[in-house]
């Protein structure tokens, strides 16, 4: 099943972000190397596509698990909730409708 973590950046983010994006990234990539992201990406803190330094304020990442759980475990262990870049994530069932 598609499972949505939705995610809120502390404030004053960016540096944080900047040091562990890497390590983010690669677990994302894993994901999408097994077939299992939809899609993944930052909400930018200014409405642009290169926020630069407004930086984010959170992100969005919506990938298959075998269950809530494993959803919740692999979002706990992501390197920007683990070093303080998040100050919330969420975690909840997603279904996919559109497109087809």
């Amino acid at each position: 099943m598609w499972y949505a973590i939705i995610s809120q950046d502390v404030e004053n983010s960016l540096p944080l972000r900047k040091v562990h994006r890497p390590a983010h990234i690669e677990r994302l990539k894993q994901l999408n190397d097994a077939g299992r992201l939809l899609v993944a990406g930052p909400h930018p803190a200014a409405d642009s596509a290169v926020p630069s330094e407004a930086g984010f304020t959170g992100s969005l990442v919506v990938a298959e698990f075998d269950s809530l759980s494993a959803a919740q475990v692999w979002a706990d262990g992501d390197p920007y909730q683990l070093n303080g870049v998040y100050q919330n994530v969420i975690v909840k069932p997603y279904i996919k409708v559109l497109p087809e």
